[in-house]
């Protein structure tokens, strides 16, 4: 599983009936967010399409011991618009640790939020200067949705990007040494005849 952290977008807290409401963006689509420098990401509408129907928990900090609300419990609402992923978790005001998280995102202590997934489908752009940006397609299957305190990438998914970025460089490599030969070989035949400069 991958996570994300990302600034919530208009985020509210208010009260309805018994229940206390948190509802906002806990993603926007294709907003740029940096993994780590010279390498970014952002995720393309639609990608959550099919996974908002599964059973999503909402986590505090992605603990499991802490469930703020669940889709199949209906305490959970998630649903995907033009702008992102927007959510809607109805606490429970006998549970005091939900409470809890409800005020401090209310006061203004949290205003951030990650998501436990899996990525589907993606692509990536090698841009000019030689970093990479990642664009997710889609995420399948959705595991959570928590308000978190501290940014933070887990290791697994730093990992993840890691090789990949490695794989890129070689594929980059690759086709700068097939362009090159390509055209001393054009060169050998009387057509072409270049030197190629140093590849860093």
């Amino acid at each position: 599983m991958e996570n994300r952290y990302l600034q919530f977008h208009d985020i509210k807290t208010r009260s309805a009936d018994d229940d206390l409401i948190i509802e906002g963006y806990f993603a926007v689509f294709d907003e740029v967010y940096t993994v780590w420098p010279g390498v970014t990401e952002s995720i393309q509408k639609g990608a959550f399409t099919n996974s908002i129907g599964q059973d999503v928990r909402a986590l505090y900090n992605h603990n499991d011991d802490q469930i703020l609300g669940r889709t199949s419990a209906g305490t959970l609402e998630l649903k995907e618009d033009d702008r992102g992923l927007w959510g809607r978790i109805r606490i429970n005001r006998k549970d005091s640790d939900a409470v809890n998280v409800y005020e401090r995102i209310a006061r203004g202590d949290i205003t951030g939020c990650s998501f436990g997934f899996e990525i589907k489908s993606e692509k990536w752009e090698q841009k000019a200067d030689n970093s990479v940006h990642y664009t997710i397609e889609e995420v399948d299957p959705l595991y959570e949705v928590s308000p978190c305190v501290f940014p933070a990438y887990e290791a697994t998914s730093i990992s993840s990007r890691g090789k990949d970025l490695e794989e890129i460089k070689k594929r980059s490599r690759q086709a700068w040494r097939d362009t090159w030969l390509n055209k001393l070989k054009g060169g050998a035949n009387g057509t072409q005849s270049t030197d190629a400069p140093e590849k860093d």
